[in-house]
This record gives C-alpha cells, structure tokens and sequence, in this order.
C-alpha cells in the first residue's frame, strides 16, 4: 500500500520507488496487478522448495499412520531418498501434512444439552499410596447441576462400588434415571455383537436404586468426558506431586477427611460454564430426583455376621475384630483377594466399610486395638477411688497422698484409717502443701510408722533448708533407728 500511495502521489515508476525503498521493477507490478484488478498476494508465485518432490511420499506416510507418523522419521526416510533440506523444513511438510489428512475426519460433537434429574456419570482414578498400599479414587458427578463426589477406596471390587453408589445418591439426596460409566468388570463382563452383556449382581442393585446403568464406547473415553474431568482435577488436587507440594498421607482417614474437603470446595465455588456452584444447583436438581432407598442393597456385601459381645466376628473359622460401637449389630463379612473385609449398613450413610484383615486360618485371629476403648487400669495398675467423706478429704491433700496411700497399702500398714485421720489433722495445722510433701516422703522412704510423719514434719520445720523438695537419704537414714535387727550389746559380757 506505501508503494500504491507513493505512485499516486508522484505518478513516476523511479520518485515512487525512492520514497518506498524499492526497485522501481517492483512498482511497476504492483501498480499493473492493481490495473487488472488482481491483489497482490493473488498475483504472487511460491518458489519451488527443496521438499517439494517429495510431498507426495510424505502424504503417504501419514496416510499408512492415519495420521501418526512423527516428522524425525519422516525426515530419516526422505534423507534415505537424497533430500537435502533441513529437519524443521520436513516438519512444516510434515504438519501440513497432516492437517490436510485431518481436514473431514475430525470428530464433531453436538453440544449435550443435559437436563436436570437424568444422568450421573462415575470412573475411577489413581489415588496416592497409603503406607505403600496402593489406593483409588471413587468419582461421581451429577451431569446437570455439575454437582462432584469422590470417595477413598482400598479397591474396585463389586461391593466396594456398589457401596460407593449408595453414598453417593445418599450425597446427591435422590436418585437419577441414568448412570454412565466405563465398561469394567462389575458392570459388563462381556460383549457379544458390540452389546455390553451386564454384570447380574449390577443390575439387581441398579434395579433396587431404580437407575439403568448404561456404559460409554470400549476404548472411547471421550464420551463420558465429565466423569473424566473430575477425576483428573481430583488427581490433581488430592495426588501428592512435584506440581502441588501436598506432602504425603499419615493414613486413611486423612485421605477421606481430604477427599471430603476437596467435594466441600469445588461445590461450593461457580462452575466454569453455569457461572453457579453446584451446591445451590444440587438444591433446584433435587426435586427432578427419584427417592432413595430406605435399605441400602447389601446383597453383594458378602456374608451376614452379628458382632459379639468381644467385638468379634466369625467368618470361614477364623476371628476378626470390629469397631466396638456395632456390638450386638450386623455387619456384612466377604473375601476380597487376601482380605478379609467388614461392612456396616448404615441407614443414614449407607454401606459404610467398619473392618479391613489379612486373612487367618481357624485358631488366629485377627484383632486390632483400633477397634477397642482404651482399656481399664489393670490389677498393677489400680488407683485409689474413694469411697466415703474421709477418703475424699484424705486424697484432696495432694498427690502425696495418693502415693502414701498406695504404697501403705501395699506395704500392709497397720491402722491405716488411723493414720489418715492423723495426717487430716496435722494438714490443718501445718497447711496441706507441707503435709502433702511430707506424705510424699514418707511413701519414698517406706516409713509408715505411727510417728514417722510427725517426725518428718518436724526435722523438716527445724531444717528449713530442706523445704520444698525431697530429702529422703535424711530420712532413710532416720528410719535406721526403728530397725528390727537385734544388737551387739549382749557382747559386752564377754572378753576382758
């Protein structure tokens, strides 16, 4: 255009091309291209290429790769054929290429208008290693309200999911009239003429839910890609990486409590295409869903077992423990792989794993102490209560006496009671701190004599250095004088 004005403006082929920096050839073309109506760009003329003779081999490789072939060996091929261009010109042929084999086979999507109340979408992920065990990630999604569940799981077995699909209808508030997911072994264990055959025990907990489970494409992730989107951005944010810094998990629990935070988040907060969180979407879906269940589906739990009174279950001879709160209640037991695995069906949660145990043979049983109340002070480990006004008034001296108590006790001491009024007293005259160290000395020491607290309490009032804290050599050495041994005194008698 600056040559175009400079030749209007002049009117000469040579003042044009000095005020644009050209040749004045190059004037002269283009002002003869605008005098036959034709553009420039129209009029201009590519160069030949050096990868030029070779275009139609490098169609052919993309065409046998469908579109695959990677450029580096494409380049190594056209240079067995005596091309002498450089590696980056092969790649723009190469990318060329292949956009001109995309061109018609790309794959077109009509935009899923969905609705509210009809579609739920769950898959799978990789969750983090436990302690070194490996676990998964349990995700589901209501389609309309964009409303997301994830749960912890140990493994992908069929009661594990079946578990998984009760709390989270449980979580929804109601149940959708479709469920779309991955064609795995719990929901189709086969194909015969391209048609999924389901799993039986799937399509009787489906028809206890009321929900038809359908299954995406084999292989074709791509059309259950909301179930896909959430477990990446779960892996994402749940998976210990280099990318986000989350250290790793001390156990379990942790893992769920982070699962259930994550959910609390991301549904809290506006989705990218609704411009809502799907907590106050999930609010509007609710009245599309189907009810509940009041009883979760415990068919494929496994075996019914109804917990002891030591918290125990029997399954194949052998013992496991339980959680201590399902005493008398029922739980369903199964075998999965080398474990054994305890599920409680709780009407307000749902099925709910409570117990997980390697296997034991008959006579071995398996308990945890996890499962069990910390347990009551043993015969060694006994600790006064008292059990009338004077005992109380004895023990709220202080710890000292607590201690005195105990060790007279053990030590057989006589008029026991006796001497615990004594001390009451002598606590209301020499105050309870001083009396309370006192009797904590005289634990030490070993002395329970009927005058050996008073004894104490006297050295240690003309001793004030010795106040405040135990002096028992002093008083072991003091109690020497009551010893029991007889002395050397009939000796005398003898000799000269």
């Amino acid at each position: 255009m600056e040559i175009l004005e400079a030749y209007d403006l002049t009117g000469s082929y040579r003042t044009a091309a000095e005020l644009a920096g050209c040749s004045h050839h190059t004037v002269f073309r283009y002002v003869a291209l605008r005098e036959h109506g034709t553009g420039p760009k129209e009029g201009q003329s590519s160069r030949q290429r050096l990868i030029d003779p070779y275009l139609p081999k490098i169609e052919e490789l993309v065409e046998r790769s469908g579109g695959k072939v990677r450029a580096d060996v494409v380049h190594g091929k056209l240079e067995a054929m005596g091309h002498e261009g450089s590696q980056r010109t092969t790649r723009r042929a190469v990318a060329a290429a292949k956009g001109a084999f995309a061109e018609g086979r790309r794959r077109l999507y009509r935009p899923w208008v969905t609705e509210p109340g009809m579609w739920m979408q769950w898959d799978f992920g990789e969750g983090p290693r436990v302690h070194g065990r490996r676990t998964y990630l349990f995700c589901a999604w209501l389609a309309w309200s964009r409303y997301r569940v994830v749960y912890p799981i140990w493994d992908r077995s069929l009661p594990t999911v079946i578990g998984c699909l009760d709390a989270a209808v449980r979580k929804f508030g109601g149940v959708p009239t479709y469920a779309l997911t991955d064609n795995e072994k719990t929901v189709t264990i086969t194909h015969v003429a391209g048609l999924p055959v389901r799993n039986q025990q799937m399509v009787e907990a489906a028809r206890h839910y009321g929900i038809t489970v359908a299954t995406c494409v084999p292989a074709d992730p791509e059309s259950k890609g909301g179930s896909e989107a959430t477990v990446r951005i779960a892996k994402a944010d749940l998976v210990p990486t280099e990318a986000n810094l989350r250290p790793g998990y001390e156990g379990f629990a942790e893992l769920k409590e982070a699962c259930q935070s994550w959910c609390e988040e991301v549904n809290e907060r506006p989705h990218r295409q609704t411009r809502k969180p799907p907590a106050m979407l999930l609010a509007q879906e609710k009245a599309r869903l189907h009810p509940v269940p009041d009883t979760p589906f415990t068919a494929a739990f496994g075996q019914t077992r109804r917990v002891g009174w030591d918290s125990t279950v029997s399954f194949e001879g052998a013992r496991y423990s339980v959680p201590h709160t399902l005493v008398d209640r029922r739980v369903w037991v199964r075998c999965s792989a080398d474990e054994v695995v305890a599920v409680h069906a709780d009407p307000a949660r749902g099925p709910v794993e409570v117990a997980r145990h390697a296997v034991r043979t008959p006579g071995n049983p398996s308990i945890a102490d996890e499962h069990y109340p910390p347990a009551p002070p043993g015969a060694l480990e006994r600790e006064p209560r008292p059990k009338s006004v004077e005992e109380e008034a004895f023990l709220s001296i202080g710890d000292g006496a607590k201690l005195w108590l105990v060790e007279a006790a053990a030590a057989g001491t006589h008029k026991i009671r006796f001497k615990m009024e004594r001390a009451l007293g002598l606590s209301k005259l020499h105050g309870r701190e001083v009396v309370d160290e006192a009797l904590e000395v005289s634990a030490t020491s070993g002395r329970f004599g009927e005058e050996d607290l008073a004894s104490i309490l006297a050295y240690r009032s003309t001793h004030p250095e010795h106040n405040g804290h135990q002096d028992t050599d002093t008083v072991l050495l003091q109690a020497d004088a009551h010893t029991l041994q007889r002395g050397t005194a009939s000796w005398r008698r003898y000799g000269g």
